[in-house]
């Protein structure tokens, strides 16, 4: 199997490591409607991009493919088409290349990479492929590559890009990816943002699901994850039984409640609603319920959707823009059918509708201040911020497909979601065909039926009526969570009915009685438990006191520094090697920080302080020394230094220091690895170990 590290491995792992690895064994996806629409579109493109490109570059001065790759140090070409070369275990495919002859003589040629992005908008992910793109032209090539080009959007607008900036952070995204495909077994199953829109998506979530992995929550970050794995916390059922009502504090009651991940855990377990707090939504006046479609790359609103109810019937307009010039016609469409509208409370789902109305009043203007529309636009009512936090349906996120699937709604397309109507715009401005419009209205229709369910719901669980839904009223379940048994636990209560087992039970106390409970009680044993857990703490002398000058230019961007921060005060703890011996040695830095608002960067602390570390590199080195060169255990270094010096180590910051180590020595170690390569003899020595029980070589 090809174990190269590809431009396309790469955009994976960005997106996925899952993904990554599926790819890396050739794994065929079950498809997915946006991912191959996005692909169609980058093609067209890139297409359309390299003929722009060629229309000013001589015939004889392009090249394509390995022709290019074949003559890059003699190249006498301009420009160069997808151009493809391979370094040991990398390879790119790279849309262009550019080379650009210097006017001085015995000078190299620079080379630019060029990549096209159909997208209005970059992300980091674009500018790290041709960061990628650069790595494995240089090493190809010979040169170093610190420029590239990516050309963009519907204005093929191009942005210049300093790879060389990158490159660093590409080199160990290619270690990472090198060794997840270099590994037999597949990573950790994760749930992400990207999963809607990935070929794996009907493969990964089932299996997902079976695991009932914390993935699953989509809200969750993949710290809050972690935390939750380090306290033996892997599934969702187990999460559940985490969750305790507990009191607010008196200065907290006012403010907004945060999201509870276990309470959301314990809804999906028992398959109830419940919630925290007192919940609280009002829509005094006529409810209009909104739901807008768009572009956001583009900022372009294409379709409005409102619904609301006339007597006992309910009435749905829609409004429809061909294109960019269309969109002030269907809003002032909106407003006028809003203004006809008696008393009206606009209801939407999630800030995307927010952005839709602050913009377009700033773009095509409002309705009179003095209209009931006027008031509806100031006091929109967005339900997803009722629903955060208070409001906690079993289900695995706060998605309005999610929410009124559960309540029973069923959209007519089994596709039907936000990416998906994307791709159906896309392919109605290519055919402008009446049924992909009919779809898109029909789409939009529905989301505004089923926010009217999720509202209904909502406002039943607040205890105010919006209107009558007598369906989802019988079915409803609330649960307040503020009322739970808060000693639940998914442990039972023991029993046996063997005799002589229940006093063994209570016996496994005993220890804990002893203890903790008499050292609760007792002064005297209070007294010398104390004095067990205290650390000897030595006063710390100030060998040396250092005021470092303000910078007075960014050192990124070279741009006067306009405004200075607070001042740090920070202490370096490092020894001193003399021909007598080893002196602690404690320097106190003072120094001044700023912020860049053109290049957004922080001034850097000052350079003996080791990766942000309080410890200095003689300390650093001295315990790398001990450990590897005189066998020393970490714990035995960490407390003769806290002995001999007065430091206040840790045992996990002389394992950092190792780690910070074989960062540092990482170049000069690939250099003497290369050396002995290229050598004739290697004499390689085998030494018998034990690490963790067992052995090794």
């Amino acid at each position: 199997m090809d174990m190269a590290i590809t431009t396309g491995l790469v955009e994976a792992f960005l997106k996925c490591p899952t993904k990554c690895f599926l790819r890396a064994r050739v794994e065929v996806g079950t498809g997915n409607a946006y991912a191959d629409w996005v692909r169609t579109e980058n093609d067209v493109f890139r297409t359309d991009g390299i003929k722009r490109l060629v229309a000013g570059v001589a015939p004889d001065k392009c090249a394509t493919g390995t022709a290019a790759t074949e003559t890059g140090r003699s190249a006498q070409w301009r420009l160069a088409l997808d151009f493809v070369a391979r370094s040991e275990n990398l390879r790119c495919s790279c849309h262009a290349v550019e080379r650009i002859p210097t006017a001085g003589r015995g000078q190299a040629a620079q080379f630019v990479p060029i990549r096209f992005v159909f997208s209005n908008k970059l992300t980091r992910h674009d500018k790290l492929l041709l960061a990628f793109d650069a790595l494995v032209i240089s090493k190809v090539l010979g040169r170093e590559v610190t420029l590239g080009r990516i050309v963009y959007g519907d204005d093929h607008v191009t942005l210049k890009v300093k790879v060389s900036a990158l490159k660093n952070e590409v080199e160990k995204l290619t270690d990472k990816i090198g060794a997840l495909i270099s590994s037999p077994s597949p990573p950790d199953l994760v749930l992400n943002r990207h999963c809607a829109e990935c070929e794996f998506r009907t493969r990964c979530r089932p299996k997902a699901i079976d695991k009932d992995d914390l993935s699953l929550l989509a809200s969750m970050t993949e710290k809050e994850r972690t935390d939750f794995n380090s306290k033996g916390i892997f599934t969702v059922t187990q999460l559940s039984f985490t969750f305790r009502p507990r009191r607010r504090p008196r200065g907290l009651r006012e403010k907004r409640e945060r999201h509870h991940y276990a309470l959301q855990a314990l809804a999906i377990r028992e398959k109830k609603l419940h919630i925290v707090g007192a919940p609280e939504i009002k829509i005094e006046g006529t409810p209009v319920y909104l739901d807008v479609e768009g572009l956001p790359d583009r900022g372009f609103y294409y379709l409005v959707g409102i619904r609301t109810q006339a007597g006992d019937s309910v009435v749905q307009h829609s409004f429809w823009a061909d294109g960019p010039s269309d969109e002030g016609r269907i809003w002032r469409e909106f407003l006028s059918k809003l203004m006809d509208i008696e008393n009206p409370v606009l209801v939407h789902y999630g800030s995307f509708e927010s952005i839709f109305l602050k913009q377009m009043r700033e773009k095509h203007g409002g309705p009179p201040n003095d209209s009931g529309a006027a008031k509806a636009l100031e006091s929109s009512v967005n339900l997803l911020s009722v629903i955060f936090g208070q409001i906690y349906f079993p289900t695995y996120s706060n998605g309005l497909k999610e929410i009124a699937g559960w309540l029973g709604f069923r959209w007519s397309d089994r596709d039907s979601s936000g990416v998906q109507s994307i791709v159906w715009r896309g392919e109605w401005e290519q055919a402008k065909a009446p049924s992909i419009k009919e779809k898109l209205i029909r789409y939009n229709s529905e989301d505004c039926a089923a926010l009217e369910l999720v509202a209904h719901a909502v406002a039943q669980a607040c205890q105010k009526r919006i209107g009558s839904d007598s369906e989802t009223a019988g079915r409803l379940e609330v649960v307040v969570a503020d009322s739970l048994n808060s000693k639940v636990t998914m442990w039972p209560k023991f029993s046996t009915s063997i005799q002589g087992f229940d006093a063994i039970n209570k016996a496994a106390r005993w220890n804990y009685q002893r203890d903790r409970i008499y050292i609760r009680t007792d002064a005297e044993l209070k007294k010398a438990k104390r004095k067990k857990k205290s650390l000897v703490k030595r006063a710390m002398h100030i060998s040396k006191v250092v005021v470092c000058e303000p910078l007075r230019v960014c050192p990124r961007c070279q741009r006067k520094v306009a405004k200075t921060f607070r001042t740090i005060t920070k202490c370096l703890h490092d020894v001193r090697f003399s021909r007598s011996g080893v002196t602690g040695w404690v320097v106190k830095y003072r120094f001044q920080v700023f912020w860049c608002p053109a290049c957004r960067a922080f001034t850097p602390w000052p350079k003996e302080f080791w990766d942000r570390s309080t410890f200095g590199r003689n300390l650093a080195a001295f315990s790398i020394f001990e450990i590897i060169e005189l066998c020393v255990t970490q714990r035995s270094v960490t407390e003769t230094l806290n002995r001999l010096f007065g430091f206040q180590m840790d045992e996990i910051v002389v394992r950092r220091f190792k780690e910070r180590g074989a960062e540092y020595y990482r170049e000069t170690r690939k250099k003497i690895l290369a050396e002995m390569v290229e050598g004739n003899l290697i004499h390689a020595d085998e030494t018998r170990i034990r690490v963790q029980g067992g052995f090794g070589i």
